[in-house]
């Protein structure tokens, strides 16, 4: 592994606190939250310290608290659908009760669902109960579970003081709940440090290194590279605190922030090459007005990528992303590109652009690190923390396999770059989990 030497940027931390006091039941399934609130301190629920192999209504410990099973169990066969090992199974008319309140409300709920084996759909609902368990009021409407994947119900409401929750099933075959996530109503948006994990090529500020030039916004961190006319990285941390229905500018412009005697590259740059302007940090990711929208439009954040890469497999990997926001994550993501010489849409292979001052990659990668919402994360990197780190070529035939094909070790990208990516983690994390090729879902 390629050790630098760590550098730490604190750009800033900004809390947004915003009041709710009149209770809404809207059901959103939809990733695509406007804010995000601390999620509740052992949650998510995965059923993974949990027994149960009977349907037997009975109270068991789970890391949470303890819940009631009612016609339910714990399940860990190949036909019960789960992230990790386990996942609770209900039958019948059966239900899963907090037996215990979470004392600062609730402002969101997010429930993983599937069908169980090759059972008939289902449906169920979430209900809620402010009086101990006394009464119940359903949230929403019903939802009807069709698919054998796990998929995301997302429930926004605003509730304060003591709430439990329920899940009960009303109709149907059996049903594999996974992975509740419950955030609290303290209503604090995090837009965190977006070069926390550190700085891959010790990039500074300073006009002599024009070919690791830092460029520091309030919307992401970059590494510009001025004989390449592109970044050699990007770095920014995706929550959905970052989440908005800002609309896409496609206001590309020139970046002044580099330095006058900089090259800065213009959209023009990019006519009629047979590559599109690919965004590195994506506009989607920074949606939540039309400033940080605008800012992923700088030709600093741009790279000339294949069409088909574009706009298919590297696009499906970005939409994957924010998927997992919706599963109660936020992430810190490297991405950039190397190598010289990719295949457009004219065909052949095309080593420059803008009469060679914009270098034409062979290569784009991408680096992410998943963590549950929560604080301090820099400190919450683990050996166990999940890193997805994809590497694909800059042509029009990169869609003959899917984003999950592409999956590598950061050890391998550290090993092509020359960058020492994850710096301020921890040496034994940074061991661990730079080795490994990941293996989690896709979809």
């Amino acid at each position: 592994m390629n050790r630098i030497f760590k550098l730490s940027f604190l750009l800033f931390t900004l809390n947004l606190i915003i009041s709710s006091c009149n209770k809404s039941e809207q059901v959103k399934l939809d990733v695509a939250q406007q804010a995000s609130e601390a999620v509740y301190s052992n949650f998510p629920e995965s059923f993974e310290s949990g027994t149960k192999t009977s349907y037997t209504a009975a109270n068991i410990s789970l890391t949470s608290g303890s819940w009631n099973f009612n016609d339910a169990l714990i399940g860990n066969l190949t036909t019960d659908r789960k992230n990790g090992t386990k996942s609770a199974r209900i039958q019948n008319t059966g239900s899963l009760t907090m037996n215990f309140d979470l004392t600062n409300g609730a402002s969101k709920v997010t429930i993983n669902h599937a069908v169980f084996g090759t059972d008939a759909s289902s449906t169920w609902g979430l209900f809620v109960s402010t009086t101990q368990g006394a009464a119940w009021t359903q949230i929403g409407t019903n939802i009807t579970t069709s698919s054998t994947a796990l998929q995301n119900a997302v429930f926004t409401i605003s509730y304060t003081g003591n709430v439990r929750f329920q899940i009960k099933k009303l109709s149907g075959g059996r049903l594999n709940i996974d992975d509740i996530s419950i955030e609290d109503n303290s209503n604090s948006l995090t837009m965190d440090d977006n070069i926390a994990l550190g700085n891959p090529s010790a990039a500074a500020t300073d006009v002599s290194t024009p070919n690791n030039y830092l460029l520091i916004k309030p919307q992401y961190v970059l590494s510009y590279n001025n004989a390449r006319g592109t970044a050699n990285w990007v770095s920014w941390h995706l929550s959905a605190a970052w989440k908005g229905s800002a609309v896409r500018c496609d206001c590309f412009t020139q970046d002044t922030q580099l330095p006058s005697s900089f090259f800065r590259a213009t959209t023009t740059n990019y006519t009629n090459t047979g590559f599109d302007r690919g965004h590195v940090c994506p506009s989607e990711d920074r949606d939540l007005n039309s400033t940080d929208n605008a800012a992923t439009f700088k030709m600093s954040n741009i790279i000339p990528q294949a069409p088909i890469l574009n706009q298919q497999t590297w696009a499906s990997f970005e939409n994957y992303c924010r998927t997992l926001l919706g599963q109660g994550n936020e992430i810190y993501i490297i991405s950039g590109a190397y190598g010289s010489g990719g295949t457009g849409s004219l065909g052949g292979t095309t080593t420059t652009i803008a009469n060679g001052k914009i270098t034409v990659p062979s290569r784009c990668y991408k680096i992410a690190v998943v963590l549950p919402l929560g604080n301090n994360d820099l400190t919450r990197v683990s050996s166990t923390t999940r890193v997805i780190a994809i590497d694909m070529p800059n042509n029009q035939t990169v869609n003959s396999q899917t984003w999950g094909a592409y999956r590598t070790t950061v050890d391998n990208i550290e090993a092509i770059t020359g960058y020492n990516f994850l710096s301020n983690v921890t040496l034994s994390s940074q061991t661990s989990i730079e080795a490994i090729v990941d293996n989690g879902p896709t979809q």
